[in-house]
């Protein structure tokens, strides 16, 4: 492309600071180092991580810096390439991940788990490799959001966290797979490892929810319920598999102890998609004492889960998942082929779309929309 080795100027949505509204700002993001891909984002998503760290940053979310740029939920083009980069070509359509995967470490070549920390500690602090960011304003550097920045027109990411896909995918649709969906599903299909006949339960009903109602479904659960306190989610549960949904405020008593009398002693299942140390203690209470699961879905950084050890010790599991235990690189291009295939919905989840996808955030912003209305639209 033309813009190949060339500062690129475009608009980004800013987080100045923590607590108020972003503000779309000309930025310039430079050309891809070693190891590097510089890419055009065409769709993007507002994850409720966003949102937290917006909003909540010290409280839900560990401290990162300011000025940054969010966004970690996108789908764009590969528009230049740095060096020594061999498997991304200008043109590709990618993924960018928040989660690498360099296939080298010790952590990529165990099946156990999907944790590889490649360029972990620097992108968890918005900078590459090298310690800096790609994006800049007016000579002062802004940080990318878990090294992803997908609220900005173009981006920089290491090419180890970017999963090429298929040329024929619907950009405006896989970009769901950068997160929210991928880590529900999973959080249901690996980590609980749901199997068939058996009864679930997912707390909250948000897109993470939803995509782990689905993986529920999808493994042959008979019994899937949707628990979350706002009834008007309880018709788009139904179509991604829900059998019955529970609302807390409408008892009395604890949601775990009406889901253990609903089900004569408890769930198979449990998923926490929510991130509150209280409904995580709930999801896990309301499994069954001697070989229930409980896998926490809901991402907080800084919070504190209450635990009984007796409940652990009557033969419950308790597990946690990160993006749903996919194997980053490898797997996403997997699931962007079950959504091709109609094995994997993806277009249920959207509610509302714009011209052009990115601009879900800026657009909304630019009225003075909320983030937690632009969530809410994106049922997430």
């Amino acid at each position: 492309m033309s813009t190949a080795g060339q500062v690129i100027r475009c608009k980004a949505a800013v987080a100045w600071e923590s607590g108020k509204p972003l503000s779309i700002e000309d930025v310039e993001v430079a050309p891809p180092k070693v190891h590097e891909v510089r890419i055009k984002v065409v769709a993007a998503g507002v994850c409720h991580t966003d949102w937290e760290y917006l909003y909540e940053a010290e409280k839900g979310m560990k401290f990162r810096p300011f000025p940054l740029v969010l966004g970690h939920e996108g789908a764009g083009i590969v528009e230049s390439v740095g060096p020594e980069v061999t498997t991304f070509s200008p043109g590709d359509k990618v993924i960018p991940l928040f989660l690498p995967q360099c296939g080298e470490c010790e952590r990529c070549e165990s099946a156990k788990t999907n944790h590889c920390r490649k360029n972990w500690a620097n992108t968890q602090v918005g900078v590459l490799a090298d310690g800096t960011s790609r994006i800049s304003y007016q000579g002062q550097q802004v940080y990318q959001f878990l090294g992803v920045s997908a609220f900005s027109q173009y981006t920089v990411v290491p090419h180890t966290s970017l999963a090429k896909i298929r040329s024929d995918a619907p950009l405006d649709k896989v970009f769901l797979l950068g997160c929210g969906v991928s880590t529900g599903y999973g959080a249901a299909v690996n980590t609980a490892k749901v199997e068939k006949n058996s009864t679930c339960a997912v707390f909250g009903l948000g897109a993470v929810g939803l995509a782990a109602v689905m993986g529920c479904q999808v493994a042959g659960a008979k019994r899937i319920i949707g628990v979350d306190i706002n009834p008007d989610k309880f018709a788009k549960a139904a179509v991604f598999g829900a059998t019955e949904c529970v609302n807390p405020k409408d008892h009395t008593m604890p949601i775990q102890e009406v889901l253990v009398k609903m089900t004569d002693g408890g769930v198979d299942y449990a998923v926490e998609c929510v991130g509150s140390p209280s409904i995580m203690t709930a999801a896990f209470e309301s499994t069954k004492d001697s070989c229930g699961s409980c896998v926490i879905a809901g991402w907080t950084e800084t919070g504190v889960m209450n635990v009984k050890v007796e409940k652990i010790l009557m033969g419950r599991t308790l597990r946690g998942t990160y993006f749903g235990g996919w194997k980053s690189v490898e797997d996403v291009p997997k699931l962007v082929n079950d959504y091709m295939k109609q094995k994997l919905k993806l277009d249920e989840f959207i509610t509302h779309t714009p011209i052009y996808c990115w601009r879900v955030v800026l657009v909304c912003l630019c009225v003075r929309a909320s983030m937690t209305e632009i969530i809410n639209e994106r049922t997430s």
